[in-house]
């Protein structure tokens, strides 16, 4: 059978590893696995989200409210914009999708830094882009200007902060790049870890409102599934000038988020003290995992994110090691794959932390 051609440049996404599949293939009992690999939110949902879940399971038979009202008045509210400006997506990563499909086709130009997120080539590939990555692995907005200056553009995807790496561009810096845009190439903003960089640098925030009204070529990304803990509803959202949204909803499917995932994310966005908690928390234990990769005298990407990116240098293989970790129960992410001989870890509870420790300890002294 033939199918697209496209589709044979097309990488699949890999997604972290699920602790079922853990339990299956090694025998562990699925208490004692730990999965540190998806930068999920390690404390678990808001309780009041659980309760309002509970209260609504009885209506799963009924389709959900397509408009999406309540979901759209509540970001509305947070962000100061009309909900005109909005747009509910199955994770932010559907969003992505949309832009591609509005602005892209065949040998379209998509900027892209070296090491980001793998959806925004796999994306692009579907329509028969032209990827242009630069050369550094994070991002590097003289390199971003290189490419633009000599090649144009559709999309550029900015990722604020970088998953999977961790770093993060100053707002200011940011605008700055953004005024060398011409208004027809559409800039993506992915904000999906945005919540904690702001927490922990003033510096790194980018308030969507003031990005769209100043630059009307961008879209902002926001997500429910990190510092919300809604990983398994997948909610997330795009916000941008009215044109581009109603735009975006010629693509969109019908019902593409549930009812539970939209009275999640609604209940979600009621209880900040949940959210900031869970986000002072993850910053404690980062620095845990500071001091742990001094001592070993690895390197490590000052994150300001849920995770951070560990490079293991000349004398272990990340791959061996992540697999190693794997055969303990203990689920991390190998960056052999983008190139990197290093592990990216989410931060966990203080618990499950201490536990990577010794399990890292063990791995490395038998790789020895």
């Amino acid at each position: 059978m033939q199918f697209n051609k496209l589709l044979d440049n097309v990488s699949t996404y890999e997604a972290g590893k699920p602790i079922e599949l853990v339990v299956r293939e090694y025998g562990i009992d699925p208490k004692e696995v730990v999965k540190l690999a998806s930068n999920e939110n390690p404390y678990g949902t808001s309780p009041k989200v659980v309760a309002k879940i509970e209260e609504l399971a009885k209506n799963m038979y009924l389709y959900p409210d397509d408009s999406m009202f309540e979901l759209k008045d509540a970001l509305a509210k947070k962000y100061n914009l009309d909900s005109s400006n909005i747009i509910i997506g199955s994770g932010s990563d559907q969003i992505l999708e949309f832009c591609i499909h509005a602005k892209c086709k065949s040998n379209s130009n998509v900027i892209m830094a070296k090491t980001t997120f793998a959806m925004y080539e796999i994306y692009a590939k579907h329509v028969g882009a032209n990827i242009l990555k630069t050369q550094s692995s994070q991002h590097n907005l003289e390199e971003f200007s290189k490419l633009y200056k000599e090649n144009g553009a559709d999309v550029i995807f900015l990722c604020i902060p970088n998953n999977p790496l961790g770093e993060c561009l100053n707002k200011d810096e940011v605008y700055e790049f953004l005024k060398t845009i011409d208004q027809d190439t559409l800039v993506v903003v992915d904000g999906a870890y945005q919540e904690y960089a702001a927490f922990k640098d003033e510096k790194k925030r980018i308030c969507p409102k003031d990005l769209i009204n100043t630059f009307p070529n961008c879209v902002y990304l926001g997500t429910f599934s990190k510092a919300y803990a809604l990983g398994g509803m997948r909610v997330g959202y795009g916000l941008a000038k009215e044109n581009i949204i109603s735009t975006f909803y010629k693509i969109r499917a019908p019902f593409n988020i549930t009812t539970l995932s939209l009275a999640a994310a609604i209940e979600a966005l009621k209880d900040e003290k949940f959210v900031n908690d869970c986000i002072e928390k993850n910053f404690i234990e980062m620095k845990r995992y500071e001091e742990y990769v001094t001592n070993k005298n690895f390197e490590y990407i000052p994150s300001y994110t849920n995770f951070i990116t560990i490079k293991l240098g000349d004398k272990f293989i990340s791959k061996v090691v992540a697999q190693k970790l794997l055969e303990l129960g203990m689920i991390v992410r190998d960056l052999t794959g983008y190139g990197l001989n290093a592990i990216r870890v989410t931060i966990g509870t203080n618990e499950q932390n201490t536990k990577l420790f010794k399990l890292l300890d063990k791995v490395l002294e038998e790789l020895k």
